[in-house]
């Protein structure tokens, strides 16, 4: 500001963004006037001033101002007694009559600002003690300027804490098209103004939002320490059992979804093939891959980031339990859940759709349970008694024991003496001049759990369109299509005739 701009300021004693003192000591009023200049109980959206060394009239009488006295009053704001913090500065401003010290505070995004448990307001060119009518304005402005976590200013970072090219070429591809891509490069968009039209950027604070820290900073947990998954699988079906392995997900939500995806797929499925006859072998799961998938993407897309605790991913002998930090959000409550839905977090939930981890169909919970069901792991069980966490189980699937068992006794596997299981390398005469059936193509067979079910959706449904696989199988069309493409070039599938009537068909 120019020295012009201050003495306007100083000079109009009418108003109710400037205060004035000539006191270097009284913290208590510096706080006050603090707070009240961050509540902005006018509405001004602008900031106030607090000049030290200046009387009330507005006439400069001028400090010794010195580091110490900067260091003391720029204290005020991380000493405890302001809550939540304000967003200030400090400094020292050379005026013809001496010097001052000019502290200038920024309108909370979160009011009520409280200065030792009371919420002080300006009330025209004083300041005063907020009544209830006060208070729940200032409430009224906060639920106004935020209404979630995800979509609050991230205050602290900047865009260079933010890996931009994952967002340029992992996300915005998934998100846009080329001809829409091409066309933000033609109009000259800006990649704050691309990160922004995603709830992932403020213009209005020149930061990144929570959500924007969560699925693309460079460091997530310097931000928000909260924001990691926990796993740990434990010998015996208590946690007093050894720890035999643990892993943290702690990378931004678009490393860390591809990363529990894989995860979950190639170790904690635990997908084996067993012998069911001399001929044919069946696939068999622990748990099952979409069912395990979505209950941890639920958890990743509902928790509250605002807890410092992680996710809690941890395995027993017996089962998994996912513990999320955040209870049922909204509209949502144990009577009406799972039907129906609230998201605490939109932004997190709208990018994890586009990346395809999620569907906003809200009717995950019911495939999920279908699913285990099917797979003879019984029902996921909530546990809603936490109060400020969720906690569900998933038994294991007995299924896959029981073949192992039944294997071993009609001597299609062997158990060695480490209690290992072998296969019985040979077929014996009468077996092998049997005729044998096409057998089901097995899913090691393919490159991904994903192709597997398009390969299978579409045996069901051989018009089967990219939507309906979508819709059934809870994913992007656009994941839809990668799936479809790698079967072609893999010749487990081409399309017969023309785009809109034909019909699939399967080459294996």
């Amino acid at each position: 500001m120019s020295i012009e701009e201050i003495r306007a300021l100083l000079n109009d004693i009418e108003s109710d963004r400037v205060e004035r003192t000539i006191s270097t000591t009284n913290t208590d009023k510096f706080g006050q006037a603090i707070c009240a200049f961050a509540n902005d109980l006018p509405d001004h959206k602008q900031a106030g001033f607090l000049f030290l060394g200046v009387k009330d009239d507005g006439e400069v009488q001028g400090l010794d101002v010195t580091d110490e006295l900067l260091k003391n009053v720029a204290a005020i704001r991380t000493d405890g007694n302001i809550q939540p913090q304000p967003s200030m500065t400090v400094e020292k401003v050379a005026m013809p009559e001496g010097d001052i010290v000019m502290i200038r505070v920024e309108p909370s995004v979160f009011p009520p600002v409280k200065y030792k448990g009371r919420i002080w307001i300006r009330i025209g060119p004083r300041k005063g003690v907020a009544n209830e009518d006060d208070e729940r304005i200032l409430l009224e402005k906060r639920r106004t300027n935020v209404t979630a976590f995800d979509v609050s200013p991230c205050l602290n970072a900047t865009i260079d804490d933010m890996d931009l090219q994952k967002f340029k070429h992992y996300f915005l591809p998934k998100a846009m098209t080329d001809d829409e891509i091409e066309e933000d490069r033609k109009e000259g968009r800006t990649v704050k103004h691309q990160l922004s039209s995603f709830g992932f950027f403020d213009m209005k604070y020149e930061c990144p939002t929570n959500a924007g820290i969560l699925f693309f900073a460079k460091n997530l947990r310097r931000f928000i320490p909260g924001a990691y998954i926990q796993y740990v699988r434990f010998a015996g079906k208590d946690r007093a059992g050894d720890i035999m392995t643990e892993h943290e997900f702690k990378g931004n939500l678009c490393t860390t979804l591809e990363e529990l995806d894989t995860f979950v797929e190639t170790t904690i499925a635990n997908r084996r093939p067993i012998p069911v006859s001399s001929t044919r072998e069946d696939p068999f799961v622990d748990y099952p891959y979409w069912a395990t998938r979505e209950l941890l993407m639920n958890a990743i897309c509902h928790r509250d980031y605002t807890s410092n605790g992680p996710i809690q991913f941890y395995q027993y002998d017996d089962r998994i339990e996912i513990m999320n930090h955040g209870g049922l959000y909204g509209k949502a409550n144990e009577q009406n859940f799972p039907k129906v839905n609230d998201y605490r977090n939109i932004v997190v939930a709208e990018a994890m759709k586009v990346l395809g981890f999620v569907n906003r169909h809200s009717r995950g919970v019911q495939r999920v349970q279908k699913e285990l069901k099917a797979n003879e792991n019984g029902e996921a069980e909530y546990d809603f008694s936490y109060q400020t966490a969720v906690m569900v189980k998933e038994m294991k699937s007995p299924l896959g024991e029981r073949a192992l068992q039944e294997a071993i006794a009609r001597g299609f596997v062997t158990e060695n003496n480490d209690g290992k299981s072998q296969k019985q390398p040979k077929l014996s005469v009468h077996e092998e001049k049997q005729p044998q059936k096409q057998p089901n193509l097995s899913i090691s067979e393919f490159p991904t759990m994903l192709t597997w079910n398009v390969y299978h959706a579409i045996k069901l449904n051989r018009k089967a369109k990219y939507s309906w696989l979508a819709d059934n199988l809870g994913v992007s069309e656009r994941t839809i299509q990668r799936a479809i493409d790698d079967l072609k070039e893999l010749g487990y599938i081409k399309k017969e005739h023309s785009k809109i009537k034909g019909e699939w068909q399967l080459l294996k």
